[in-house]
């Protein structure tokens, strides 16, 4: 954990948001040395934080003992370089648990994935994620999805809770999150509430999310191809849409098109990245199954095109 709080770090970052996935050895138990050596390709690629143990890192598979053993690890490997930023989830309780864990690990934030299973009322989620934030000191950015949908009413009083620091939005609904934006703007004038792209390939709508003021956003290819999603990145913060339409309509759209054949691919899919890489981080636990063998070979030759759209970079290993 570093001084300095999580929200201003992240306000201006100068890379993506890397989501590491969580290694796994021969017999399926946590492969640590494995998670070390991804979380410090990485940094050294770039990365300008780590969401340890969350959707990408397999958050729902691993026991309290895993979680808190992985976040201690990634907070070890960045040695206060990058911030490090948990996953937490499940009903209040056990959220805070995790909570708990992560803080013990030296986590600077935590990631508040929806409650497990319920469709809760738009009160009960305020008091879910406010009860969480009271039980914890690490800054929270609430994550948006599926059965964990809000109004813009009530991510205005989201707002106003001490230690909750943002929105990342998975679910898409620009029309939404304008209206979020706007509320919060109006009803919070002087709060600095951060927002992020938290799409499964959220590069694709990268353009989409800045035009309504969002810039920050998760990135998944940073995983396994950090050089395409640093020049991605690089364009899309700068403003060079020739770059950005090239990287989406040669690689990102048809990552996104494989990534859709199958169920659970916005992590195994992944996963088969980061091996094709030369990275041996294993496979993924059940209830999650391995991309078709047909599908890895459509995903090797998506990397190799868009390795060449950027030239004179060629995919390296061990990223």
């Amino acid at each position: 954990m570093t001084s300095a709080p999580l929200a201003a770090r992240l306000t201006r970052v100068a890379g993506p948001l890397f989501f590491p996935v969580t290694a796994y050895g021969p017999d399926g138990a946590l492969d640590l040395d494995a998670f070390r050596a991804h979380i410090r390709g990485g940094i050294d690629a770039g990365a300008a934080a780590i969401f340890a143990c969350c959707g990408t890192g397999e958050f729902h598979a691993l026991t309290p003992e895993e979680f808190g053993d992985c976040v201690r690890a990634a907070v070890e490997e960045t040695a206060g370089e990058v911030p490090v930023v948990a996953g937490a989830g499940y009903g209040t309780a056990i959220a805070v648990r995790y909570a708990e864990i992560a803080e013990a690990a030296g986590a600077d934030g935590l990631l508040a994935m929806p409650p497990y299973l319920v469709v809760a009322d738009q009160d009960g989620l305020l008091r879910h994620y406010a009860a969480l934030a009271a039980a914890t000191g690490l800054e929270i950015i609430v994550y948006q999805r599926d059965n964990a949908l809000f109004t813009p009413e009530t991510v205005v009083e989201l707002a106003k809770v001490d230690g909750i620091i943002g929105l990342k939005d998975g679910h898409g609904d620009l029309d939404l999150m304008q209206r979020i934006l706007s509320a919060v703007r109006t009803r919070e004038p002087d709060r600095d509430f951060l927002y992020f792209n938290g799409l499964p390939t959220a590069e694709l709508t990268g353009l989409a999310y800045r035009g309504i003021g969002i810039s920050l956003y998760s990135s998944a290819v940073f995983a396994f191809a950090p050089e395409i999603a640093l020049a991605f990145h690089r364009a899309l913060t700068s403003g060079d849409d020739t770059t950005v339409n090239r990287l989406i309509d040669g690689f990102y759209r048809p990552l996104v098109e494989l990534r859709a054949q199958g169920r659970g691919y916005a992590v195994s899919l992944v996963k088969a990245g980061v091996r094709l890489r030369g990275h041996d981080v294993g496979g993924v636990r059940t209830p999650l199954s391995e991309p078709q063998p047909a599908h890895i070979k459509e995903l090797t030759e998506i990397i190799e095109r868009g390795y060449a759209l950027l030239g004179d970079t060629e995919p390296g290993a061990d990223a």
